[in-house]
């Protein structure tokens, strides 16, 4: 199945995650749909390394990928809801009970450190880097649940917002100086809404000039 290319507008790659399904024109797309479409959403994310990813899909049983991005919608979508109850606001701390299914994702992971060359090019210098085992397609599960985790951690709920464009479903962390992001992006939804916005300006105009000739 064809899909364009997935969606990276939120500056944070959790609330990324809850884009893999969005409304890009006028017909929704699910970049998880399947399983083949949730290894093409984590290699464009870059949450799995390519040779793993090829690893898996070679290893996995008929039908297992498809079951693991059952899961991944299933742990979006809960999570979705998580969000939605508490954006706006800074995340109080009685709000972990609720994170219980995230933990118990989180106790399955088999990460380590290792020490490696730095990739950048530039230097021999070494570095400490965490890798992960993948013995399983469901190993697929844990970076996003890191992910996920990380938001809950490190991102202030306050500014977590969803694009005020109608019918956007995505979702942001508003990082800009003065906190004051509305869209997702200015080339769709905030370029939508100054057209809309321009042509209720240039219909009032023409409704008062209309009232006016006819006084």
């Amino acid at each position: 199945m064809h899909r364009p290319p997935a969606i990276f507008i939120a500056d944070v790659p959790g609330l990324d995650f809850l884009n893999s399904i969005a409304t890009p024109v006028d017909t929704a797309v699910d970049w998880i749909e399947d399983g083949e479409g949730l290894l093409s959403w984590l290699e464009q994310a870059g949450l799995v390394p390519g040779d793993a990813l090829a690893a898996l899909r070679a290893q996995a049983l008929p039908g297992e990928l498809d079951h693991v991005a059952d899961q991944a919608r299933s742990l979006r979508e809960w999570f979705r809801g998580f969000v939605r109850a508490h954006m706006g606001r800074p995340l109080a701390a009685d709000a972990l009970r609720e994170l219980e299914p995230l933990n118990r994702l989180l106790e399955r992971d088999e990460a380590f450190s290792q020490i490696m060359p730095d990739d950048d090019g530039k230097s021999a210098a070494l570095v400490l880097r965490t890798t992960r085992r993948w013995r399983s397609p469901e190993s697929l599960l844990l970076p996003i649940g890191e992910a996920l985790a990380r938001l809950v951690s490190t991102e202030d709920f306050s500014q977590v917002k969803a694009c005020e464009g109608h019918p956007c479903t995505l979702m942001f962390a508003d990082h800009t100086r003065g906190r004051a992001r509305r869209w997702c992006s200015m080339a769709a939804c905030g370029n939508r809404a100054k057209q809309a916005a321009h042509r209720h300006r240039l219909k009032r105009h023409r409704q008062t000039r209309t009232r006016g000739r006819s006084r």
